[in-house]
């Protein structure tokens, strides 16, 4: 049966040791008027400033999670907003991000082509798809062509979904269990 076909970039699943991932996530700040809209299910980086930014796919930038929601005062009407995206360029000193950062927590993410048994375990990048404005979801994907061992590709492929809907292997969109491989957290580089 093919694959429905459904972006929603990295949706948190569990931990790496098969526990349940509770709902666990941190707060951090984005910069007043950064201008690139960041939808649940994209990958955030740390920056100098102390902010975080959307990840930019095919970069070696280590990510420290995944977006999950946005509050800040919005600048026009003065009342407190909370999204499922940052739609970029808010004027606000209090806009605060919501991230998964748990370096063991595992993803559930779409293949963007076929994705067989045999292409578990490597490294990959992702897609850089803008998300879906009406919903706040990210369409971000893996991305099969982009892979190798490299520690700087920012997701590993570790199961393919038991969903009866998203495991045929013969076609795109089959839904991959995937874990940060590039991790801020664990790189120990520091910014």
């Amino acid at each position: 049966m093919a694959n429905v076909s459904e972006k929603f970039g990295l949706r948190p699943y569990r931990k790496l040791d098969g526990t349940p991932l509770v709902g666990a996530q941190n707060r951090y700040t984005i910069a007043s008027n950064y201008g690139t809209a960041i939808f649940q299910g994209d990958l955030v980086q740390p920056t100098a400033a102390g902010n975080i930014e959307r990840h930019t796919a095919g970069t070696s930038a280590a990510v420290v999670g995944v977006f999950n929601g946005v509050f800040y005062t919005d600048p026009t009407t003065q009342k407190p907003t909370y999204k499922n995206y940052y739609p970029g360029s808010v004027v606000s000193s209090d806009i605060t991000a919501f991230v998964v950062d748990d370096p063991d927590a595992v993803f559930l993410m779409d293949a963007d082509e076929a994705f067989t048994r045999a292409n578990l375990y490597a490294n990959y990048s992702v897609t850089n798809t803008t998300g879906v404005t009406q919903t706040g979801i990210s369409k971000v994907q893996l991305d099969v062509s982009a892979t190798g061992t490299a520690s700087t590709f920012v997701v590993q492929a570790i199961d393919i979904s038991q969903d009866p809907d998203n495991s045929d292997t013969a076609t795109s969109n089959a839904n991959i269990l995937v874990r940060i491989n590039n991790h801020f957290y664990r790189s120990g580089t520091g910014i």
